[in-house]
Formats: structure tokens, sequence, C-alpha cells
């Protein structure tokens, strides 16, 4: 595994396309791919559809969930997609992982996520929320960072690049 980091969280607003890559990197890696959007309770997927930004509380069971999730493939490897949009949001996500996590930050400006959650059917999240999520978002400083400007396969080839170095 690379630098022993086994369980990798794909973070990013919503659009950045944490589902797409972190599918492409379960394929790259041979490692399960879990959607953090199938761990939210009914009712946060609820408030999101009616247009209401969740709050810290309304994601804390959520994160614990997924945390659990980690803490069950800390030793045989993961990959999560999740928002993780806060700094106390991801320690909860790494709580109890050790070395075992490291983040991905798919990084890419408001007008671009904007154009593409315009083009994306069938999802609860409502373009609305974008604001309030880029309002909430903290980027992280010492994770990997990517550009979203890039085609998918050279998102995979510099993550991929930034886990074995």
């Amino acid at each position: 595994m690379p630098n022993g980091k086994t369980v990798i969280v794909v973070m990013g607003v919503s659009g950045s396309g944490k589902t797409e890559i972190g599918k492409l990197l379960s394929e790259e890696l041979s490692r399960p791919f879990y959607d953090g959007d199938d761990f939210h309770p009914e009712a946060n997927i609820k408030k999101m559809s009616l247009g209401n930004p969740l709050n810290d509380e309304d994601r804390k069971d959520w994160l614990i969930q997924l945390n659990k999730l980690a803490l069950k493939h800390r030793h045989s490897g993961a990959i999560i997609a999740c928002s993780a949009l806060k700094k106390n949001y991801r320690s909860i996500l790494r709580a109890g992982m050790g070395n075992y996590m490291t983040f991905v930050y798919l990084n890419g400006s408001f007008e671009l996520i904007k154009s593409r959650l315009e083009k994306r059917k069938g999802h609860f999240m409502p373009i609305d929320l974008l604001k309030s999520q880029f309002e909430s978002l903290e980027p992280p400083s010492k994770e990997i960072t990517v550009s979203i400007e890039e085609r998918p396969a050279a998102i995979i080839k510099k993550i991929k690049k930034e886990l074995y170095n």
C-alpha cells in the first residue's frame, strides 16, 4: 500500500467528480469503492432535496458511519467519496485511523462545478446548495490536491504519483 495509506477519501463539493474519480481510483488500486452519499440518513437527503443545507449536527452521525466504514477497511483498503468540507469533518473521518487514511481534494472553481451540476440529472443535491458548500469548504492544506479541470485519466495519474511518492 502506498505510504501505508490504505483508506483514501476522495473529497470536494458536490459536482467535483468524487464518485467518478473514486470509482476509477478503486479500479486502479483494486480497492472497494463506497459513495458517502449512500450512507446519508433519509432525513439528510430529504433536507437537501428541499434545498436546505446540512449543518454540522446533521452531518455528525453520517460522518461517524463513514468513520466506522473506514476503520473496517483500515488494513485491507478502500476508497470513500465524501464531501469532507470542513477540517473537523475530516477529523471525525480520521478518528482511530492513525496513518492509514489520506484525503484527495478535487479542487475546482464555482463556475466549473456549477456548469457540471446543471448537466447532471437524478441527483438529490440542488444547484442552489452549491453556494453553501463553497461557503463551508475549508480546503485541506496537507492533503493531495488535484485540479478537476483535467481529464479523469490525468487526475488519476496525478493522484497515483502523489500516493507513491
